[in-house]
C-alpha cells in the first residue's frame, strides 16, 4: 500500500468537492479547479475527507495511487490557501515591472522581454528585483516561475540572472589573472 496514497485528504470548511465519473471539481474561497483522474484509482468522498484507493496491484495502479492523492491534495490546498513562488533578479540594470497582465523584463538583452501572464496567475513586483508568482494551481505557478527564470538563468561566475529565492548558485572562480 502506498504510504502517501492511503492518507485521507481533509476537506476544510468552505470547500466543496464534487466527483462526476472520473472528473473531480474542487471549489473553494479562491476559485475552482478540476482534473480528470486515471481509471486505476477509485475515489470515496465522505463528509470531511476524500480517500483514494487503487483497483488492483498492477504497476500502473500503484503508480497512479500516490500521484492522484497528491494532485487532489494540492487542489484542495490551492483553493483554500493558494501557492506562491518567489524569484530574485540579480545584475546591474536587470529589472522587472508589471503593466496589467504583461510582465516587462529587462535582463541585459538588446530588447525588453514582454511576458504575457497565464490566466489565473498574478505576479507582485517588489523593488523591481523581487517577484512573487501567485496562483491556485500549483503546477501552473511552478511552470510560470520556471519560464520567467529561463529568460536569463543565473550564471556561475557573477550570479547574474533570474533565480528562485531559495536557490543557491554554485559559484566558480574566474580567471586567475596575470602572474
Amino acid at each position: 500500500m502506498s504510504r502517501i496514497g492511503k492518507l485521507p485528504i481533509e476537506i476544510p470548511a468552505g470547500v466543496k468537492v464534487s466527483i462526476n465519473n472520473s472528473d473531480v471539481t474542487v471549489t473553494g474561497p479562491k476559485g475552482t479547479l478540476s482534473r480528470t483522474v486515471l481509471d486505476f484509482v477509485t475515489l470515496d468522498l465522505s463528509d470531511k475527507a476524500l480517500t483514494v484507493a487503487r483497483i488492483d496491484d498492477s504497476i500502473k495502479a500503484r503508480s497512479a495511487h500516490g500521484l492522484t492523492r497528491t494532485l487532489l491534495s494540492n487542489m484542495v490546498t490551492g483553493v483554500t490557501k493558494g501557492f506562491e513562488r518567489a524569484l530574485e533578479i540579480n545584475g546591474v540594470g536587470y529589472r522587472a515591472e508589471l503593466k496589467g497582465d504583461v510582465l516587462n523584463l529587462s535582463l541585459g538583452y538588446s530588447h525588453p522581454i514582454n511576458f504575457q501572464l497565464p490566466k489565473g496567475i498574478t505576479v507582485e513586483v517588489d523593488k523591481m528585483t523581487k517577484l512573487l508568482v501567485k496562483g491556485i494551481d500549483k503546477e501552473l505557478v511552478g511552470q510560470t516561475a520556471a519560464k520567467i527564470r529561463d529568460f536569463r538563468s543565473p550564471e556561475p561566475y557573477k550570479g547574474k540572472g533570474v533565480k528562485y529565492a531559495d536557490e543557491t548558485i554554485l559559484r566558480k572562480a574566474g580567471k586567475t589573472g596575470k602572474k
